[in-house]
């Protein structure tokens, strides 16, 4: 896929992860309406790890994560958290801090990168969230990702087992 592009929409900018992205993603793994749909929390130094692997996922083909920035602040995360080449497909990953919060970043950002992965040639493409989650299926709603199908009780959360809705989007 050669060297990690940077992706550009409006104001924001989609870029590869940084080692002194770090306390951002910290401090957004402790807002609690991120909270809410992750298992747990992060440290600096579990981030640093998480940092490293997104750099790896990409130069081993199995994924895609940018750091999303607007004037200069890490407002959000997007992109493929799994990418299968040969079967032409990823999955996506997103999260907006609450100074992205309100100006649609995560529909913006997981456009951005639709477009790079249906370039790219991937040929399908899902967003999974929980049926709770209705900022989370706004935001595939919006990026042009139909709901296609219900997983029952498929996810555990903080607070226990989750449905979740699958939304796809299918090369033309």
């Amino acid at each position: 896929m050669g060297g990690q592009p940077t992706l550009h929409v409006d104001e924001l900018t989609l870029r590869p992860w940084q080692p002194e992205d770090a306390p951002a993603v910290v401090a957004a793994y402790r807002d609690p309406d991120i909270q809410q749909w992750h298992a747990r929390t992060v440290d600096e130094t579990e981030v640093a790890v998480w940092i490293e692997d997104a750099h790896l996922r990409w130069l081993d083909e199995r994924g895609a994560l940018w750091a999303v920035e607007a004037d200069g602040e890490v407002v959000g995360r997007a992109g493929l958290r799994t990418i299968g080449l040969f079967e032409g497909s990823g999955e996506f990953a997103y999260w907006v801090t609450k100074a992205g919060r309100g100006r649609n970043v995560a529909a913006r950002a997981v456009t951005a990168v639709t477009e790079w992965a249906l370039a790219l040639g991937l040929h399908r493409l899902t967003i999974v969230h929980s049926v709770a989650n209705v900022a989370s299926c706004r935001v595939a709603e919006k990026a042009g990702f139909p709901l296609e199908s219900t997983e029952r009780s498929s996810v555990l959360h903080p607070d226990g087992w989750h449905d979740m809705h699958v939304h796809v989007r299918i090369a033309e």
